[in-house]
Formats: C-alpha cells, structure tokens, sequence
C-alpha cells in the first residue's frame, strides 16, 4: 500500500512508521489519521513476519505537534464528536495491535501527538521531548483519548492539572511519573525502541499478544480484567509455545517459539 503523510521503512523485521509532515511538525490532519487507520487497521495486520513497530515524527523538532486545527474551524457539536470518535477508533487499533508498538517521541508531542504516544504500548523520549496536553488554549478539551489515558498514566490530580493549565511536561519529568518508560539521548530513541522490540521477539508470540489484550482489559469497564486474565492464561498454557518454553527452561537452552 502507498502512502502519502507516513513513510515506511523496515529494518530485520522491524517496522518503523514516520509521520512524514515536518513542514506542519507532523500535525494530525484528516489524510494522516486516515493513513493511520488504514496501515494499523488493514495493512500491518497482514504482515506477519514483523516483530514490532516503532511511530516516530520526521525532522527534529516534533514527534506530532497536535492536530491540524485548521480542520477544527467550521465544526459543530456533531462533526466534532464524528471526528472524536473517528479519533478514538484509530488509537484503539494502535493499543490493541497484538504485536509490541513503540512510540519513539523525538521532540514535541502535543494534544494528538501525547494521546498518540499514548496509544502505543511502550513510550522511549528524546530528552528534548515535551509532552502536553494544551486544547484548553483553544477552548476544547482532548478528544482522541487523552482525558482517559493520561489519567492511566500520571494519575488524576496531575493529569487535571495539565490538561487545565495547557502546560507542557518534559521528558525527565514524564519518566519520573510514568509517562514514558525512558529517556535517551537525542538521536537515540530509534536504536533504544529497536532493541525493547528485539528483546520482545524472542518470547512467545501468541503470550505477547494476550498479554496485550489482558493489561488492556485492566482499563476496558466492559470486561473484568481478572476473568479475562483467566480465561487467556488457560488458553496460552495449552499452546505449543507453552510447552516450548517448559521444555527449553528444564533443558537449559533457548526456546524457539513458533507462534503456535
């Protein structure tokens, strides 16, 4: 598949996706969003060799900056909650895709951009990186997910107050409350996520992929969590993988699993 606003690059089955609008510090327009629903909901679904995926922003300024708020103008009550949703469906196909994604925040990652970072499972920063939540300097509130995430992550009372002030939160203070899960050196973020991915590819595929779908379950009020934890720990314990693992761990080698 071809694309215009996201460029694709794979490296010993590692597939980094770029967010290729540097002119706009990669803002989130209609095409781009519609490029992101297309890749995770269509295309990366059928590329089975791939171990992992890495979302970076082209140039060195931002990661996403935000939406493109040219395209707010002229919304009513209902055009916004059609494109909130449509927003929303988007980076639950991110948070769900069964294999491990890495968003490697190169610079600023604002409004869609920090729900976007958010969306993927493990968060590696450029310590130059800012992270923010800044709709109410326009007179709106996040809309693709931000007001439930960012809770998930910073807590209740410091994800009010960043939403509220607009402020902006930089990379050392988004580790130290949990944000993103490292910070790198500037230019290192893409050889860090690279090698989380690499780490993850050599456990169990199909464990990976129920892993993801029971910590989501965690935060889905639909489903108890518990249960789910349940039911998936019984249906990976009789998996070929399983018993792999249990061979090579009481024979002291290194399991080769096959997905299966």
């Amino acid at each position: 598949m071809t694309y215009e606003n996201l460029l694709l690059t794979e490296e010993d089955g590692i597939l980094i996706v770029t967010i290729n609008r540097p002119q706009a510090l990669n803002a989130l327009n209609n095409q781009t969003m519609g490029e992101l629903q297309q890749f995770f909901g269509e295309d990366a679904p059928n590329r089975a060799d791939v171990k992992g995926i890495i979302l970076t922003g082209a140039g060195d300024k931002a990661f996403v900056a935000g939406a493109d708020i040219k395209e707010f103008m002229g919304l009513d009550a209902e055009t916004g909650a059609m494109m909130s949703k449509r927003g929303q469906d988007v980076f639950f196909l991110i948070e769900r895709f069964p294999k491990p994604v890495i968003a490697a925040v190169n610079g600023f990652a604002l409004g869609g951009g920090c729900e976007l970072a958010m969306a993927c499972h493990i968060r590696v920063a450029s310590e130059k990186a800012k992270f923010g939540q800044p709709e109410v300097n326009l007179g709106i509130i996040p809309g693709y997910g931000g007001t439930q995430r960012l809770i998930q992550h910073i807590g209740k009372g410091k994800a009010l107050e960043l939403i509220m002030t607009g402020d902006m939160m930089g990379a050392s203070e988004a580790y130290q409350r949990g944000l993103v899960n490292h910070v790198v050196q500037e230019g290192e973020e893409l050889a860090k996520a690279r090698e989380i991915i690499e780490k993850i590819a050599t456990k169990g595929p199909i464990a990976i992929a129920k892993v993801i779908e029971t910590v989501n379950a965690y935060f889905d009020k639909q489903q108890d969590g518990f249960a789910r934890e349940v039911q998936e720990f019984g249906n990976t314990v009789g998996t070929e993988d399983a018993k792999e693992g249990a061979s090579a761990f009481v024979e002291k080698r290194k399991a080769s699993f096959k997905g299966e």
